[in-house]
């Protein structure tokens, strides 16, 4: 199977006629790896170590709702992100499987016995409780059941999970960047949500002003509501205590909305570098000031509420 460096975990994306190894498997987008996912993967690792299997992980790109002509949910983490926190919760590989239209109208039967069985060598299915599949997801529990008993899998449905808030689940993960909650966020993916970017040269008007910012191009995941933000900056394996705004920079007259970082006490060029940028607190709304004085004095004020924030908080995985 062709694999992928991502500066993570490799992923695999898998090929018709590929011989494979006995696997224990999950199955799912897994968009986020929220606290949910990982209870999942984390079972799949123990079930694989139990009973001698590869431990591994089966997702789809691009997501089927793209292919299906539907608006597909903003994304949470790229692949290649997915692929490395699949790894944190035990897993050995992340396969992923393109979706395109042919696959979509796959039968439940020819799913289970050339993907699942057959190429993949399924052992141990592992599914949520509301797990569909096949063209028109005519494929339910029952059937993935009595398919499993056939081609020589076990299908074990795992329950959901959750808090006070309610279950787990990415759809929550969204809804709550959405307003700039990124506290609620962590709650559900149980660390910050995080952005990755390569850091682009922008009209330096951070640096006149004294916080030289570092630009974020290129972002793929969902960024939170406009605000400004208490973030953490993984420069070259360092995390790096930072201001972030998340805005269009109404002051200076701006309409094309941009993702920039104040690194505190750091000094170094950082232009071209891909860099990831963890959320941990939101500090205020993007505001228009009267003049560049009073946004400098605003940013010296942010920059000290950044430090207070991120000194109370424990610091995220990477």
């Amino acid at each position: 199977m062709p694999t992928r460096e991502t500066g993570y975990l490799q992923y695999t994306w898998i090929e018709p006629g590929q011989p494979s190894e006995a696997r224990a498997l999950a199955i799912g987008n897994f968009d986020g790896v929220h606290r949910g996912h990982q209870a999942v993967l984390r079972l799949v690792a123990q079930q694989a170590r139990e009973r001698g299997l590869c431990s591994a992980l089966l997702t789809f790109d691009p997501h089927p709702a793209l292919v299906l002509g539907r608006q597909a949910p903003a994304c949470l983490t790229t692949l290649a992100r997915k692929a490395d926190l699949a790894r944190q919760a035990g897993i050995a590989q992340v396969l992923v499987r393109r979706f395109d239209y042919a696959l979509s109208q796959w039968s439940p039967e020819r799913f289970a016995a050339e993907l699942l069985a057959s190429q993949l060598s399924a052992r141990l299915v592992v599914v949520g409780d509301n797990f569909r599949f096949g063209r028109h997801r005519a494929g339910d529990l029952g059937v993935l059941r009595a398919l499993g008993a056939t081609l020589g899998f076990e299908v074990v449905v795992f329950p959901p999970q959750g808090d006070d808030s309610g279950p787990y689940s990415s759809t929550r993960v969204r809804a709550s960047l959405e307003v700039g909650d990124v506290e609620a966020a962590a709650a559900v993916l149980g660390r910050p949500h995080s952005i990755e970017g390569v850091i682009e040269a922008g009209a330096q008007r951070g640096r006149t002003l004294g916080f030289p910012t570092a630009n974020f191009g290129g972002v793929a995941e969902m960024v939170p509501a406009r605000g400004v933000y208490a973030v953490r900056v993984d420069v070259d394996g360092a995390l790096r205590d930072s201001v972030m705004n998340v805005g269009v920079r109404p002051t200076v007259g701006g309409i094309t909305p941009s993702i920039e970082a104040h690194l505190l006490d750091f000094k170094g060029d950082l232009y071209g570098k891909r860099l990831r940028a963890h959320f941990v607190s939101r500090l205020r709304d993007e505001l228009k000031f009267a003049s560049l004085d009073a946004l400098k004095a605003q940013i010296a004020r942010d920059a000290t509420s950044a430090a207070f924030a991120l000194g109370a908080a424990s610091r995220p995985p990477h």
